[in-house]
């Protein structure tokens, strides 16, 4: 056992960790985080999409010990400080850019970090910056549209599909 030590959502964290654990278990087993979700454990689907030191990563391929000392940032992270949903949360919500729910807060982490990147892209970049996210509900149409107004772009335009 490895004992780590990260600071996940502003708060500092210790755990005695395996090896093996994945940061998605360390996560949703010893902190009880379960907005990160596992779907494919082969860092296919995009679901498990947190932040580490700033940049968004698979953590169901990210070892738990490899991070100690690291800065996490998971979907309970992203509201605002009064508990408000971010502006990209909300944009998700008012254009309905979710079904099901399971692959949202990869979703929203993805795009976190692709406006962090890009703080205006066009349609293309974010539905190439969304390659590794699979949604099997959605279509990405409305996704795509909530990215697009989260950004502050004009979407009134995009006919809904």
């Amino acid at each position: 056992m490895t004992q780590v030590t990260m600071t996940v959502n502003g708060k500092t964290v210790s755990g005695q960790v395996e090896g093996r654990t994945l940061l998605a278990d360390f996560l949703r087993e010893d902190l009880r985080l379960t907005g990160t979700h596992i779907g494919c454990d082969t860092s296919q689907c995009g679901a498990c999409i947190v932040h580490v030191n700033g940049n968004a990563i698979k953590s169901c391929t990210a070892l738990a010990a490899d991070l100690d000392g690291a800065e996490v940032r998971t979907i309970e992270g992203m509201a605002n400080a009064d508990g408000s949903l971010s502006v990209i949360q909300q944009a998700f919500q008012d254009h309905h850019g979710l079904q099901c729910g399971f692959c949202t807060p990869g979703m929203v982490m993805t795009a976190s970090a692709l406006l962090k990147e890009n703080p205006k892209p066009s349609e293309a970049e974010i539905r190439a910056y969304l390659e590794g996210n699979i949604c099997r509900c959605t279509g990405y149409h409305n996704i795509v549209k909530a990215i697009m107004a989260a950004s502050g772009q004009d979407v009134s335009a995009i006919a809904a599909e």
